[in-house]
């Protein structure tokens, strides 16, 4: 047995494990142990794991993993917590450029705590289809928009969970949003997220919110767009281009430090 020392974060109730891993001491081939410590009963429970790892040609690098224990793509939430997380443990101060798995990111933090991340262009035509409009926003999204005052009430496991593990979707999987638009103008856009590698609902998806954000714009939103999740709310902002594509894309909200401790690994 040895001691792991870990940090806990949450972004909008999006949950976090946080590692400094600077040295590369965690091995990241142990699937079983990254599901232990995403445990909510047994270990120390959240919606991921993060590892803080230096970078030659950048401040740092995010190392993401799902609750199923295995490395994830690009988590938007889990990038404005670690971007918080490397500025606690003095790796950056209040600018940063890191890289994730979808390639380079920058970021900025507010002095009242909110984290600027700048998400990957999103190139081409959104793709309409039978299950609602799909695209990748660094994490695979559907967005299904829902008829007014349902969404409260949707199933998001069992709806989600069907659409994730359909003939469609289930051999690389999907995340799948479920949206509800504002009943007055500049009011948020409603979201309840189903998140593949969690494989339930979270209370909050940083890189949904953002498919859900670019794909209102084609139902009248304009940037910055206002979005609510069960856990809180967030903005994304975006360049919208004729052919369809969309650039300079911010993700903006809260990233918070929760609790730090040890536990027996």
């Amino acid at each position: 047995m040895s001691t792991l020392s870990f940090y806990k974060y949450q972004g909008t109730g999006n949950d976090f494990v946080m590692v400094d891993d600077r040295s590369q001491q965690f091995d990241a081939s142990n699937h079983q142990l990254v599901r232990f410590l995403c445990d909510r009963r047994r270990g120390i429970g959240a919606d991921g794991l993060i590892l803080l790892r230096l970078h030659p040609q950048y401040d740092f690098e995010m190392v993401y993993f799902n609750a199923d224990g295995y490395l994830g793509s690009m988590c938007g939430n889990g990038g404005r917590c670690t971007v918080a997380f490397a500025r606690q443990v003095g790796v950056i101060e209040n600018e940063t450029k890191f890289l994730a798995a979808d390639g380079p990111h920058e970021a900025r933090i507010d002095a009242d705590g909110t984290v600027h991340l700048r998400m990957q262009d999103v190139l081409g035509q959104q793709e309409v289809e039978e299950y609602g409009v799909f695209l990748d926003t660094g994490s695979p999204h559907l967005v299904r928009f829902q008829p007014m005052s349902t969404l409260a009430e949707l199933n998001v496991y069992s709806e989600g969970r069907a659409i994730r593990y359909n003939e469609r979707f289930r051999e690389k999987g999907t995340n799948i949003n479920f949206v509800e638009a504002p009943v007055v103008p500049g009011q948020p856009w409603q979201v309840r997220t189903y998140e593949r590698g969690v494989e339930d609902e979270t209370l909050s998806c940083g890189t949904g919110v953002t498919a859900v954000a670019l794909a209102a714009s084609r139902r009248g939103a304009t940037s910055p767009v206002h979005l609510r999740t069960p856990g809180g709310d967030l903005r994304v902002a975006f360049d919208a281009k004729p052919d369809g594509s969309f650039t300079n894309i911010f993700l903006s909200g809260p990233a918070t430090r929760v609790f730090d401790g040890s536990i027996e690994v």
